[in-house]
Formats: C-alpha cells, structure tokens, sequence
C-alpha cells in the first residue's frame, strides 16, 4: 500500500495529471499549461510543477532570453504513467455519467447538513468515568 501512497504523491494532486498529459505530447511553456489547464492559478501550477520536478517526472529548462523562456518536458520517469493516465481518463470517460454529480456545487439548506455521527459504543461510560475522575 505505501508503494501506491508513493505514486500518487509523485503524480496525484489536481492539477498534475493534466499537466502531464498535455507534457506528453511534448514541451509546453508554463504559459501554454496555463491556457489549456483552465481554473488554475500560475502560482498553484507552479508549485505543481516545482513538485514533479523534485521527483524526476518533469524537466524545467530556462532559456537565457529576455523575457526569459520556460519550457517543461517530462523526462522519461515522467512518460512512465502514461499508461496509467490514459487508463484513468477512460475510466472518467466510461463512468462520466455516475462522477457528474462530483462537478455540481453541494446544495444549501438545513437539507443538506450533516449529521453529527453516533457516538460509539461505551464513549458515554468513558466520559462519565472522566468525569467522575476529575471532579
């Protein structure tokens, strides 16, 4: 299990599945990540991209111009899961209709509260023995 753990440290997150997909195509300037990555900011995709780049799976190379030039490419470690992404967009693709729910705002209302959960079993003995003791 802490093999997966692993991984998806490595290429989890929200936004770096897409940042890879768009790298496997080839080299893409944060500038272009940005543009077809839409709803995230510059800071957050440069964080995400500083990451991959700590862990091997993306390549920053800047280029001494003014203004200066960024390119990403993600490096062989970084073309690994490409399997894997394929795999989890056809999975996203087949089930799209059940996952739709997941891109709706929560509903409002006294309606949509959650419920406190039930306290376990022997919680209220504990806390009276708590008490007890404290007092």
């Amino acid at each position: 299990m802490f093999v997966i753990s692993r991984a998806l440290k490595v290429i989890g997150g929200r936004w770096k599945s897409f940042v890879l997909d768009f790298l496997f195509e080839g080299p893409e300037r944060l500038s272009e990540l940005r543009r077809v990555i839409p709803g995230v900011s510059q800071k957050v995709l440069v964080q995400q991209l500083r990451e991959m780049e700590l862990h091997g799976v993306v390549a920053r190379e800047v280029f001494a111009e003014v203004p200066p030039r960024v390119v990403y490419t993600a490096t062989t470690l970084g073309l690994s899961p490409r399997p894997i992404v394929g795999a989890l967009g056809d999975w996203g693709k087949h089930h799209a209709a059940e996952l739709r729910a997941l891109d709706e705002p929560a509903p409002t209302g006294a309606s949509s509260r959650r419920r406190a959960p039930a306290p376990r079993a022997g919680t209220a003995a504990r806390s009276a023995v708590s008490s007890s003791r404290a007092g």
